[in-house]
């Protein structure tokens, strides 16, 4: 895992939080901003278009939130503790939510059944990191 080299490479010491989940966070959230991305790229493609308006605003939503808590975790736990934790639990919510809707999908379009699948596991390494 790249991400974890590069913490491990870092001269900045982790202190008060996992390296391993905040790894498995970080790569869950790259992960999930590019599956969202891709997934709203599809539903566009579809022929039922107008019933994946909420899904592709949702998968939108969910890929920019995901890219900035990788970014945000990336940089390491000296950001604001209230800000992180409001960071993570923000992307967790929107995990939740755009899961949730790419799963009513699934059956129908792949797309959306991995993608329901990269946001649980993002959601579940958002919830997984013990940040006090």
């Amino acid at each position: 895992m790249l991400v974890a080299e590069m913490q491990e490479a870092h001269p900045r010491p982790l202190v008060g939080i996992d390296a391993d989940a905040l790894a498995e966070c970080i790569e869950a959230c790259l992960a999930c901003a590019q599956a969202c991305t891709s997934c709203a790229d599809a539903c566009l493609h579809e022929e039922m278009v107008a019933d994946l308006r909420r899904c592709i605003r949702l998968n939108q939503d969910c890929a920019d939130l995901c890219d900035a808590l990788a970014r945000i975790l990336t940089r390491g736990p000296d950001t604001a503790p209230g800000l992180l934790r409001a960071a993570v639990r923000a992307c967790a919510d929107a995990c939740r939510m755009c899961g949730d809707e790419c799963a009513t999908h699934a059956e129908m379009h792949e797309h959306c059944r991995i993608c329901a699948e990269a946001c649980r596991r993002c959601e579940q390494a958002c919830l997984a990191l013990n940040l006090g």
